[in-house]
């Protein structure tokens, strides 16, 4: 049986994501509750104008413009399943390259 490495999920509490409804999205993960999972507000990630940003840790996946209804997809397609939500990965850490 193959172990998921403990996870972590960083939803950013600054000025700017608080403006933008994390402290919703804060609540949505908590109320979720995830084995092996833990939810911790945070100080600013630097992705103020796309916010609110969540970060899942060790897997260095950032989501942007995270709504509550956004979180239950988020722990089942990615903190369950281990498959990151493409349409919500931050493009400035995340780029999509196309090939032509």
């Amino acid at each position: 049986m193959e172990t998921q490495p403990h996870r972590c999920v960083l939803i950013c509490q600054h000025q700017s994501c608080r403006r933008q409804g994390s402290l919703e999205v804060l609540d949505a993960f908590q109320n979720l509750k995830i084995p092996g999972v833990t939810i911790e507000a945070c100080g600013c990630q630097g992705q103020c104008n796309i916010g609110p940003t969540v970060r899942v840790t060790p897997d260095e996946v950032w989501y942007y413009r995270v709504k509550p209804g956004d979180v239950p997809l988020i722990i089942e397609q990615h903190l369950k399943h281990g498959e990151p939500v493409e349409d919500k990965l931050n493009p400035r850490i995340h780029p999509r390259y196309q090939y032509s």
